[in-house]
């Protein structure tokens, strides 16, 4: 009976924390879909009167979104690309590669770690500066071409493939490059992908670094280009929310159809005999 209990108080408590998770997004997607004078009604409205599917046309006529959206897209490719190779390159020397100071060098990396990001914005900002690269696309990728963390979850995972298959390959001719490749890399599929998925998330929501490198409204990503949106529309909540719903979707579906990844690779890379 009390195991019973303790089931239902577990799921109760699930299902209320869902619930509450959800209710945001709930929200906005509903607010979306309002007239201007029922999206800032009191008391609120928990469904749309009329459904003006309309709104979503008149945020995209409102700012150039599709330029955003073409921006964001590019800035996430790449420097997703860019942080997985500087990454599994860096993880795989230090989980199977033997070098003098390797154990020292990996240290001082995890000590970066308890370096607050914003601690780095000015630093990097006035660096870019002096390249000339301040309002450039390239202020928008370089500077998250690497990641400690993913380093580390990456390294992890690496060292769960046992150092005999990394002999085996290598007393059969095989170089180090392809057996990172088409063994490694493969073998530790959902470690990569789990971080490349954080890495996606995280790139397609940033919003200060962006913003401070950027007065270009070309250069503009989703997240800016919402913000500045919300000045241009002024009191129209329910084109906010049109356009709101518009950035958060995408990533949604991502997250939905590949949080297994995510969890898999975490758990395996935390967790080695």
């Amino acid at each position: 009976m009390k195991q019973k209990l303790k089931h239902i108080l577990l799921y109760t408590f699930l299902i209320l924390g869902g619930f509450l998770m959800i209710l945001p997004f709930y929200w906005m997607v509903a607010t979306s879909l309002k007239s201007g004078g029922e999206a800032i009604q009191v008391p609120p409205t928990w469904l749309p009167s009329q459904w003006l599917w309309s709104n979503y046309q008149r945020a995209l006529e409102a700012a150039p979104f599709f330029r955003y959206f073409l921006n964001s897209v590019l800035v996430t490719v790449l420097s997703t690309v860019g942080e997985l190779f500087t990454s599994i390159l860096a993880a795989y020397a230090f989980s199977k590669l033997k070098f003098w100071g390797k154990d020292i060098l990996f240290l001082i990396l995890l000590a970066t770690m308890m370096v607050p990001g914003e601690l780095m914005t000015i630093p990097n900002f006035v660096t870019l500066a002096r390249l000339d690269m301040i309002n450039t696309y390239w202020a928008l990728i370089i500077p998250w071409l690497a990641s400690v963390f993913t380093v580390f979850t990456l390294k992890q995972s690496f060292e769960s493939v046992p150092d005999a298959l990394y002999y085996a390959a290598k007393t059969d001719g095989c170089s180090d490059w392809r057996f990172l490749w088409e063994i490694l890399v493969p073998l530790s599929k959902s470690s990569v992908v789990a971080v490349m998925i954080l890495k996606v998330i995280g790139s397609w929501n940033s919003f200060m670094w962006p913003l401070i490198v950027t007065n270009d409204k070309n250069l503009r990503t989703l997240p800016v280009g919402l913000q500045a949106f919300t000045t241009e529309a002024g009191t129209q909540f329910e084109l906010l929310m049109a356009a709101s719903t518009l950035v958060v979707v995408p990533m949604v579906i991502v997250y939905l159809l590949l949080q297994k990844y995510i969890i898999q690779g975490i758990s395996r890379s935390g967790i080695k005999g």
